[in-house]
């Protein structure tokens, strides 16, 4: 069996961006890409790979993941990293399809029966409104809530030090709203610098969240060393890492608690499995970052059910919510946790034909807050 074709998918609205590897014998894999507005740029990424790629076995995984990251020669960063990460999900589905087992298999087997999964919580602005979707995520099933470190002044601002002051108040409203056995997790989404930071997590130390997700901007993660020194609250951290060489320090010098890797970005199920693996070593439990589509959540799950130590999967539009049209077959899902899937390879299905008629998303703007003096901060 041979690689035949590499084919790109960008889907509307929201700009989800596919892959479908191609072969002669009629099998084909089907993968994803993070990086939602970097759609065009991933798939001429993606193209480039083609001469390497094209003609070659399918089942030489490993062997195609180091072609593609280091064929470039130069490093090529997190755009080259998510359009590896597509192309190499779509070799494993497409490897299970043609052994007619699921990807779980082929990553070691199962190790667990079921993954529970958190949802995202609206209405973040007022804190009756959060206790309100936290309620009802509760009545649904879930086991978590989740939702992201917000100002109450509106939805385009963001001044840090209002904001820590509300979300140790938020924390504190949902604890007592929900009592002890709802798990709680906040994202800080890279908002705040160290001080506020070592505030916000001290303050809501008390109410016992989960975790606290990326309290800090990404680019200098030793800096994770000053909250880690005055706090207890347990960190979630890794969703903007690129490959396994950026997750280096965190694990090594026990910098998180929790593996945020997102597997459409730092390399796919080839170096998702490594993170995993060297997580291990460290007591670091998974939580795989998953805001995207229905084969990322696939990909996700068949990880977490080969993984040995898995905290949470993100889930923030159960399967068959969203891009039915698209895809038909999507994960089954039950009382906030995704189930065992059927079927060979990710056990998803894909109607190209739906593709054929969305047009390309247009470009939006960039995603970001301003503070009170008009300066922007991180979205």
């Amino acid at each position: 069996m041979k690689i035949t074709a590499l084919k790109t998918f960008v889907v509307p609205p929201a700009g989800n961006f596919f892959v479908k590897v191609e072969t002669d014998e009629g099998l084909y894999g089907i993968g994803e890409a993070g990086l939602k507005r970097r759609g065009a740029a991933i798939g001429e990424v993606i193209r480039s790979f083609s001469p390497d790629v094209i003609g070659q076995d399918p089942f030489r995984i490993e062997y195609l993941w180091q072609v593609m990251f280091r064929g470039g020669f130069f490093p090529g960063g997190v755009v080259q990293s998510a359009a590896v990460s597509a192309v190499d999900i779509a070799l494993w589905d497409l490897k299970g399809k043609a052994l007619g087992v699921p990807v779980y298999e082929l990553l070691g087997g199962r190790t667990r029966d079921k993954v529970v999964c958190y949802p995202h919580v609206g209405g973040r602005n007022r804190i009756d409104s959060l206790v309100e979707g936290c309620r009802q995520k509760a009545e649904e099933g879930w086991k978590f809530v989740r939702w992201g470190m917000s100002d109450p002044e509106g939805d385009d601002v963001f001044e840090p030090a209002r904001a820590v002051r509300f979300g140790i108040e938020q924390v504190k409203a949902v604890r007592e709203a929900l009592g002890d056995e709802m798990e709680i997790c906040v994202d800080v989404h890279t908002r705040l610098d160290p001080a506020a930071s070592i505030a916000f997590c001290k303050g809501v130390e008390a109410y016992r969240p989960f975790f606290v997700e990326d309290p800090l901007r990404s680019e200098n993660t030793q800096s994770l060393r000053m909250i880690r020194q005055q706090t207890s609250v347990p960190i979630a951290v890794g969703e903007q890492f690129d490959s396994k060489w950026k997750f280096q320090q965190v694990i090594e010098e026990d910098l998180m608690d929790y593996c945020r890797v997102d597997l459409c970005i730092a390399g796919g199920l080839t170096e998702a499995k490594k993170i995993a693996g060297w997580c291990e070593t460290h007591y670091i439990y998974l939580v795989p970052h998953n805001p995207l589509g229905p084969v990322s959540t696939a990909a996700c799950l068949h990880l977490c059910l080969a993984s040995s130590l898995v905290g949470v999967q993100e889930l923030p539009r159960p399967p068959m919510s969203s891009l039915t049209d698209v895809f038909p077959k999507q994960m089954p899902f039950e009382d906030g946790y995704l189930l065992v899937p059927e079927g060979p390879g990710l056990g998803i299905e894909l109607n190209e034909e739906a593709l054929k008629s969305m047009a390309p998303p247009e470009p939006r703007t960039g995603a970001g807050f301003r503070r009170d003096d008009g300066s922007y901060t991180n979205w």
